[in-house]
């Protein structure tokens, strides 16, 4: 028998981990990583099949899919749509319908959609660039002063939380001038980990961990009350005032059209999902680009070698930072290695086939980006750091579906211009102005957006800087 007269198969045949009562599969995903480090493991596991199932408690057993030929079946964008699944369901509680946690069928994803695109815009970030200078010089005058090892990940979030709330809604938290985090940003990080750990918890335990559900609301409503604030203080001063900022974007346009103007909740949503898109994800990436260079000597001096060339003095204009070809290029496969959103949940819009198995409509399938990212069927030596995968001619002969840290189609992700200008600006004057020590090797911290464990940084100013 062929393989095209072969009868379909049932989704209750793909390979499943074990389903004990009450606790699921929680044994056996364990990982000291987390959660999506041992999906890697399975999905390297699962390689010919291509997907798996994993039991969670609470009656929820969603299937990942690992590998490009099954993925690529999922973005084609007149079958499958992005579904929320996973913890962008919980996340709801304080993003709503933003743009990142919206159901497609929503009608404000839409109308946001169509009024914030154009701002996201190469041309249109010109105006978000300083506050992306402004951020940078106080990270380097921290860095410049610093008389021991820098913890990478917490002033890589105190960057991106300060670049996107000064361009999102002219907001300062000034978080170097802080030994923590402001009291907002803390509540904002235990709400999203609580978005992961209520997803691990059995349902009988439920009980027990009442203080924490309090503090999550406390969080929640913390975080509202700030956001509103912000906002009712923007409509009462006078228009012609106003920074030119995406506050102002969203609270002086209309949607082309409909004609209508975004909610103040849901303006309140959509600037809680540029926080959370834009901060957490751009210093995971910053972090694992400088774990990266401070153990991979010749690739930093590549790197240096091209940012001298190109702006030997000063901080670059914009139009510099897009044109550092290796710094692009080194970010893209950083993006490869450790995705920093590592799933994107796809559902079919009618009942489908993929591959060789019937699959219902609404039929979730989470594709483990990290997993696709590392398919040795697209990708040679897989594990091996190389920014010269992202030359043009390599680009140009891979299949588009290996590659998806941004998302999928429609749904993917608005801000990834501001993401990767940001984090280009930040790396080249780095590596400029800095040496690093090699921190050793890399463990990743088991959060929602992965990002290095205890990532410590001997660093010098660099001879002849200023």
């Amino acid at each position: 028998m062929t393989d095209e007269q072969a009868p379909a198969r049932s989704l209750l045949e793909i390979p499943s981990l074990p389903n004990l009562p009450l606790i699921a599969s929680l044994p056996w995903i364990h990982h000291r990583e987390g959660f999506m480090a041992r999906m890697l493991e399975l999905a390297e596991q699962h390689r010919n099949i291509g997907m798996f199932r994993v039991p969670l408690p609470g009656n929820h057993s969603p299937i990942f899919i690992g590998n490009v030929s099954l993925a690529a079946e999922t973005m084609d964008e007149s079958k499958y749509e992005k579904v929320l699944d996973g913890p962008l369901v919980p996340i709801r509680d304080f993003a709503g319908d933003g743009l990142f946690t919206a159901h497609s069928d929503e009608p404000n994803w839409h109308r946001a959609h169509r009024i914030l695109s154009p701002g996201f815009s190469t041309t249109s970030l010109e105006h978000y660039y300083p506050a992306m200078t402004r951020s940078l010089e106080a990270l380097l005058m921290h860095w410049r002063r610093a008389t021991a090892p820098v913890d990478v990940v917490l002033d890589m979030t105190k960057l991106t939380l300060d670049t996107i709330s000064l361009a999102g809604f002219d907001y300062h938290f000034d978080s170097f001038s802080r030994p923590t985090l402001h009291p907002f940003l803390q509540s904002l990080a235990r709400a999203l980990q609580e978005t992961i750990d209520v997803l691990r918890r059995p349902p009988f335990l439920e009980r027990l961990y009442r203080s924490h559900r309090a503090r999550y609301q406390q969080d929640i409503a913390s975080m509202f009350a700030l956001v509103d604030t912000v906002i009712q203080e923007r409509k009462q001063k006078p228009k012609e005032s106003w920074p030119r900022d995406f506050l102002s974007l969203m609270l002086e346009e209309a949607d082309p059209k409909s004609g209508e103007k975004l909610s103040d909740e849901n303006i309140r949503f959509q600037i809680l999902t540029f926080l959370i898109a834009g901060h957490e994800t751009t210093a995971g990436l910053l972090a694992f680009t400088l774990h990266q260079l401070a153990r991979d000597r010749e690739l930093f001096l590549r790197l240096r070698s091209e940012v001298d060339q190109a702006i030997p003095r000063d901080l670059p204009t914009m139009k510099q930072v897009l044109e550092l070809d290796l710094v692009r290029r080194t970010l893209s496969e950083a993006l490869r290695l450790w995705p920093t959103v590592p799933v994107v949940t796809r559902a079919p819009k009618e009942d489908t086939m993929l591959g060789a198995f019937r699959v219902p409509k609404g039929q979730p399938f989470g594709l483990l980006l990290h997993a696709l990212h590392r398919d040795p069927a697209v990708w040679q030596h897989p594990a091996r750091f190389d920014p010269d995968r992202f030359l043009p001619e390599s680009v140009k002969a891979r299949t588009a579906a290996a590659y998806k840290p941004f998302g999928v189609g429609k749904r993917s992700c608005t801000g990834k211009h501001f993401a990767l200008i940001e984090s280009a600006l930040c790396l080249a004057m780095l590596v400029r102005e800095f040496e690093f020590d090699d921190p050793g090797p890399l463990v990743n911290m088991p959060t929602l957006s992965p990002k290095p464990k205890g990532f410590r940084l001997g660093l010098h100013r660099r001879t002849g800087t200023r």
